[in-house]
């Protein structure tokens, strides 16, 4: 069984010159030091972390995996704030994961949400606040099944 984390980015100020480059604010950082030091204390480790481009996400991403192991790391365009759920989750189900994989995703709403109903049609997807995670434990046939939600303050 394949587990997904799919994490929104820590908060974001709105000061930026473009929605790309939106930085972590000091609370968004402190978000993503609760998350990582939650996921330590869960024994959780990363075969394969799929992070957005964006800054705030990389940002994110890079606080996190300060407290955990992660074996390797790429930078998704597919990951991005308009990126089609079903697009992503064929682009997962392409990677052709071992079936004990872990896999954490940063990304942005409405994706998050959208990536969670797709994989979970079967409930109502939960409603991401910054640095919200949530994980699904994914069967071979891409059912999927929301194990926990996961909310750092």
């Amino acid at each position: 069984m394949i587990r997904i984390y799919i994490m929104r980015h820590g908060e974001a100020g709105y000061s930026a010159l473009s929605d790309f480059n939106r930085s972590l604010t000091a609370v968004g950082q402190q978000q993503c030091h609760l998350v990582g030091r939650w996921f330590k204390q869960q024994n959780i480790m990363i075969d394969l972390a799929l992070i957005s481009p964006y800054v705030r996400a990389q940002q994110s991403y890079a606080i996190v995996s300060e407290y955990i192991r992660v074996n390797k790391m790429e930078n998704c365009s597919f990951l991005t704030p308009d990126s089609s759920a079903i697009n992503l989750v064929n682009n997962i189900n392409m990677l052709q994961l071992p079936d004990d994989s872990n896999v954490f995703l940063v990304s942005h709403l409405p994706l998050v949400g959208y990536l969670v109903n797709e994989l979970c049609p079967h409930i109502t997807p939960p409603m991401f606040s910054p640095a919200d995670v949530a994980c699904i434990s994914l069967s071979s046939d891409s059912q999927g099944q929301l194990e926990w939600f996961h909310r750092p303050l």
